[in-house]
């Protein structure tokens, strides 16, 4: 292969995925963060192979993981020439040193592994500004690690973006992009702050939700536009904008990018002009896949995320979605032992129309099961705000 240039292979990388379990860190909860890494590796493309987790009190300081299960890896490796070994921690510099001399395998750690795939989402210059500066920020204190590691892969996840070109790229060089990415961004902004204030005093509403819970869906259903929508993690990066008009009464909508656990630093950073609609945002629409076992805790992470980007008081309207696809816990299961699924009616009934004290909602975008009760509820909530905002327009009455 000649120096300088990444081929690209047809065939999709294999990957293992290694995690633990701490006192922090319960087993379940390790499995399910495992099994949204496997979610990960394969919207990168990635063919996961094996799983390993390790009980340990803490992640070990050199290579996260203890030496046993560090041979039993390796002997997995070897025996079945696996790509990429994915970590579902960020990893420092030195482990990601160590743990590659040992594998001798491309390392990739749970930042990196969003970091890509934000990178081959990214389609506005707003995103990928904002997807690169990450990208660097991350890349910067890992200089010595990847330049030595660059010389000999051949791309593929984990590799896109900066690192493909830059690399005799020094500090000084990677710290002076990092600042004119930060003005280029400053810049975008400036823009997108002006297009904003040109939409004039419509009332905002913003759908807000976990990555993959049908934001875009919902969007395309209430808009009738055509916003990209795939069941994969991250489909959509850019935040759209749409007008909207239920019965007589107009207001804008925007979909934004989904959330997730351990979203790196660099990217909730970066991506903070992007949310700028959450900001700015009269009305929130909270979206739950209520079909995902975990639903409540991505109520949590989606909320946390939130409260660090606009800690005032909003209107939300919180929806379950993928109704259709529920099947309730044992717990859950007051109306039906034998298991058969709820009405919606029944549903309504349930600890979980309560949730958060806000109003709920409880449909299926793609089945289109009690939308008009979806809209009846928008329509009732942005009318409200409407009525203050112009309290002499009386076309709603």
């Amino acid at each position: 292969m000649e120096k300088g240039f990444i081929t690209t292979d047809t065939q999709p990388e294999t990957a293992i995925l290694v995690g633990v379990i701490t006192s922090d860190q319960t087993e379940s909860m390790t499995k399910e963060y495992i099994d949204e890494l496997a979610f990960l590796a394969e919207t990168s493309g990635a063919v996961t192979k094996k799983k390993f987790l390790q009980r340990v009190d803490k992640p070990h300081p050199k290579t996260y993981i203890r030496k046993g299960k560090m041979e039993e890896i390796q002997a997995y490796v070897e025996a079945n020439e696996i790509d990429v070994a994915i970590f579902d921690d960020e990893l420092s510099p030195s482990q990601l040193r160590n743990i590659e001399q040992i594998l001798k395998i491309k390392i990739l750690d749970r930042n990196n592994l969003i970091l890509d795939i934000f990178a081959s989402r990214a389609r506005t210059s707003h995103s990928k500004t904002q997807v690169e500066l990450a990208q660097y920020q991350y890349l910067l204190p890992r200089l010595t690690r990847m330049w030595t590691h660059l010389d000999r892969i051949k791309g593929g996840i984990g590799m896109r973006g900066p690192g493909e070109t830059q690399i005799e790229t020094d500090r000084r060089i990677i710290t002076q992009k990092i600042s004119l990415l930060k003005t280029k961004l400053i810049d975008i902004d400036k823009q997108k702050k002006v297009q904003r204030g040109n939409r004039g005093q419509l009332v905002r509403v913003a759908l807000v939700g976990y990555t993959n819970v049908g934001k875009s869906t919902i969007m395309n259903m209430l808009s009738k536009s055509d916003v990209f929508a795939e069941n994969k993690l991250f489909a959509t990066l850019d935040t759209t904008v749409r007008k909207v008009v239920i019965e007589n009464l107009p207001f804008l909508l925007s979909d934004t990018v989904g959330f997730i656990r351990k979203l790196p630093h660099q990217l909730v950073e970066s991506f903070k002009s992007t949310l700028d609609e959450v900001r700015e945002a009269d009305i929130l629409v909270h979206i739950l896949d209520i079909a995902h076992p975990n639903f409540e805790d991505h109520y949590r992470v989606v909320n946390e995320t939130i409260s660090e980007i606009d800690d005032s008081e909003k209107t939300t309207i919180i929806v379950f979605n993928k109704v259709d696809a529920y099947n309730p816990k044992p717990e859950d299961i007051s109306y039906h032992p034998d298991g058969r699924k709820y009405a919606l009616e029944e549903l309504k009934a349930t600890w979980m129309a309560k949730l958060g004290d806000n109003k709920c909602i409880f449909i299926s975008a793609q089945e289109k099961l009690n939308i008009a009760e979806f809209k009846t509820i928008l329509y009732n909530e942005v009318k409200a705000i409407f009525q203050v905002r112009y309290p002499y327009h009386n076309f709603l009455y």
